[in-house]
């Protein structure tokens, strides 16, 4: 879908594969795109080639610090608090002993989430001490930095939903809900979209939170509280909209080039 935007508005675009890429520092050689529109699903390929390609003056869409922060729920969280923005409790403890003395105190349940990570992998909602202290356990075992960090949320009883947005620059292009009978609700996971009214809000929420990221192309994650209050979950710098193309009508894949159309030529 993307690329046949940039062909219906006659743009010239190449497709670079990561994998096949190799960075050498110093090396003038790289083609000087105006933006390059990164679509990594590993979020180390797009931290480290955002990284390099603003280093040789190129446009990164999303933005390097996007990226860092976005691909970081601590992180993530960290900018959303700062900003004075509602997200559900949080906790992180840096030992499983910590850890349990945090989600005791928050009361169960309780969700446990790996700081990387997306398409709501290794979740895990922790119903009382004993599932907490096994599961502690098995990430203790596990090791390393996923598993040594412990971010620990409060588990939000959702109406079977959740809310997700796009936002392209300043502007929330669609809004959808998520529904499922899991308590995990992303698409990828089996999901189903419909479309949501893009009430105030949800797009006040919406490009607060992208700014409070650093802008770019983002989509936002809305839980909705029993009492009606809208918290911020999760934020995602390299968003796919299948699900959401299906249910609404926005062009979401010409906006996004339409944005890119527009770096690029701010960057010449």
């Amino acid at each position: 879908m993307l690329f046949a935007a940039f062909q219906q508005r006659g743009v010239a675009y190449d497709r670079l594969d990561p994998r096949s890429l190799v960075i050498a520092l110093g090396d003038p050689g790289f083609p000087p795109y105006g933006a390059i529109l990164v679509r990594c699903l590993s979020h180390s390929r797009a931290f480290y080639l955002t990284r390099w390609l603003e280093g040789k003056g190129i446009a990164t869409i999303s933005p390097h610090r996007v990226v860092a922060t976005c691909g970081d729920k601590l992180l993530t969280s960290l900018a959303l608090q700062e900003a004075g923005l509602p997200i559900p409790r949080t906790a992180i403890a840096l030992s499983a002993e910590a850890a349990l003395e945090a989600i005791e105190q928050m009361g169960y349940p309780v969700v446990l989430k790996p700081p990387l990570g997306s398409w709501g992998r290794l979740l895990a909602r922790v119903k009382d001490r004993d599932a907490a202290e096994a599961i502690l356990e098995h990430k203790e075992t596990l090791g390393g930095y996923a598993h040594g960090t412990f971010y620990i949320q409060e588990y939000v009883d959702k109406p079977g939903r959740d809310i997700r947005t796009m936002v392209v620059g300043d502007q929330v292009i669609y809004a959808i809900y998520r529904h499922s009978d899991h308590w995990i609700t992303n698409t990828a996971r089996g999901g189903a979209a419909e479309p949501c009214p893009l009430r105030p809000e949800i797009v006040h929420l919406s490009q607060a939170a992208a700014q409070a990221m650093g802008g770019g192309v983002v989509a936002v994650d809305l839980l909705e509280t029993t009492d009606g209050r809208l918290l911020i979950n999760e934020i995602n710098h390299t968003p796919e909209f299948h699900g959401a193309a299906q249910a609404t009508e926005t062009d979401i894949a010409g906006a996004i080039v339409d944005y890119v159309i527009k770096i690029a030529e701010e960057n010449q």
